[in-house]
């Protein structure tokens, strides 16, 4: 894993932006294909099943897999696609702790939680 100091995460920031803008367009793009493709799993089952515009699917799941590898691959955390909730690992006073930012925030990381704490445990910087 990853640890992060908060410069090198804020100044990763404006990077995992523009990622993390792509994922919840892909996202977005995937959602209408939701009961297609739970449909074509429920035939799939039975040996046989299908999405239409399957091509169109696949090329947004592809995208949206390639992107969250790359925010992988840099050590964010991706926690919620739709509110675009991310995580930098960091060392607070010896322990692990979760620079925590979600899309609509400024341009810099304001809020920290513990790794067992979540969302509702942010406090502020």
């Amino acid at each position: 894993m990853k640890l992060f100091t908060l410069q090198e995460a804020n100044a990763l920031l404006p990077s995992v932006k523009v990622i993390l803008a792509r994922i919840q367009r892909a996202h977005r793009g995937l959602s209408k294909y939701r009961d297609d493709a739970r449909k074509a799993a429920e035939a799939a089952e039975q040996g046989g099943g299908g999405i239409d515009d399957g091509v169109a699917y696949a090329i947004i799941l592809t995208e949206m897999t390639s992107q969250m590898s790359e925010l992988d691959a840099l050590g964010v955390q991706l926690k919620d696609f739709e509110r675009g909730l991310i995580d930098f690992p960091s060392l607070r006073d010896g322990r692990v702790v979760l620079l925590c930012w979600q899309m609509g925030e400024g341009d810099e990381l304001e809020w920290w939680h513990d790794v067992d704490a979540g969302f509702a445990g942010r406090t502020p910087l």
